[in-house]
């Protein structure tokens, strides 16, 4: 529902000057919380606003990660307060924040040396995109076209069907194959889901210099997720994208609006919404991007967040 302006994807340049978001949320009241966010805040005994503060005190006080979120986002020519909102959404609604920087990199030491391996029951991620049925991705070279081909050909083909004599979950691609200890998780300062961070990975490596990933290599996605420098760059890479493809797609400029990035980064799919957006324009019926519960509180707390810089 949220960003009610997806956008449709034609994957030429526009060379017309992009349309602006107007600053601020579109919605006067914050759009409705998943009830799983609200349980998951329960069970911690804590509420939206302690956890609030706990992040935007620890972004004020921990210069160190301050600077790391400055010097990365300038790398991905992006404002930093973007980088901000999505930390701070995360935070609020999906995680508790650690106390210290510290404490990040020392839950990314613990996963060092583990086992474990993408894969659905005893078929790993490397041998399930041989299928004949991935064989259209093979065109592509870059990881981000080469991840999203086959994150589509799953949902296509095998989401909820059985192939091959074997059922599919109807679930997410990153759900079934990408999260070995539970599904549904994320990790790290950024809460970059592993399916996103090897789409990116060829933009990291090209402007931080980060090794690429490999699907068949799990605790290097994780460790690349977890630790904190590594992470915001990938964080970095997720707004870039998304801005990108807003404008390459839909010929709109969200880099003005931390409400509608982190809504973005919150919910994904930034090229389909695009797509989406884009046709809306075509068909004369085109509106903004609309901010979710995640966004809006970005925007409703902007003065105090930009503070922080």
């Amino acid at each position: 529902m949220i960003l009610a302006l997806t956008l449709l994807g034609a994957g030429s340049t526009v060379s017309l000057a992009a349309d602006k978001v107007p600053p601020g949320n579109r919605n006067v009241e914050q759009p409705p919380i998943p009830g799983a966010s609200v349980r998951r805040t329960k069970a911690g005994k804590t509420s939206f606003d302690l956890k609030y503060e706990k992040v935007r005190d620890l972004l004020r006080t921990d210069s160190a990660l301050m600077g790391k979120i400055k010097k990365t986002a300038a790398a991905y020519g992006i404002a930093p307060i973007h980088m901000i909102g999505a930390i701070v959404g995360e935070h609020t609604y999906n995680v508790d924040a650690y106390d210290s920087l510290q404490s990040y990199y020392v839950k990314a030491a613990s996963y060092a040396g583990n086992s474990f391996r993408f894969a659905y029951k005893d078929e790993g991620i490397a041998t399930f995109v041989k299928r004949p049925e991935f064989a259209e991705c093979d065109q592509f070279t870059d990881s981000y076209r080469l991840w999203t081909c086959r994150e589509d050909v799953w949902q296509d083909r095998f989401r909820g069907k059985s192939v091959g004599g074997t059922s599919f979950p109807n679930n997410r691609f990153s759900a079934v194959f990408f999260q070995p200890f539970y599904a549904g998780q994320t990790f790290g300062l950024g809460q970059i889901n592993p399916l996103t961070a090897l789409m990116l990975s060829d933009l990291v490596h090209e402007k931080s210099g980060y090794p690429k990933l490999d699907e068949t290599d799990a605790a290097g996605v994780y460790k690349a997720i977890m630790d904190p420098d590594i992470s915001l760059a990938y964080m970095a890479a997720v707004i870039r994208k998304s801005i990108d493809d807003y404008k390459s797609i839909a010929n709109v400029d969200i880099s003005s609006n931390p409400g509608v990035t982190a809504t973005l980064f919150n919910i994904g799919g930034s090229q389909q919404r695009a797509r989406a957006l884009a046709a809306r324009k075509a068909g004369g019926a085109a509106n903004w991007p609309e901010e979710n519960y995640y966004g809006w509180l970005i925007n409703d707390r902007l003065d105090e967040l930009e503070g922080l810089l």
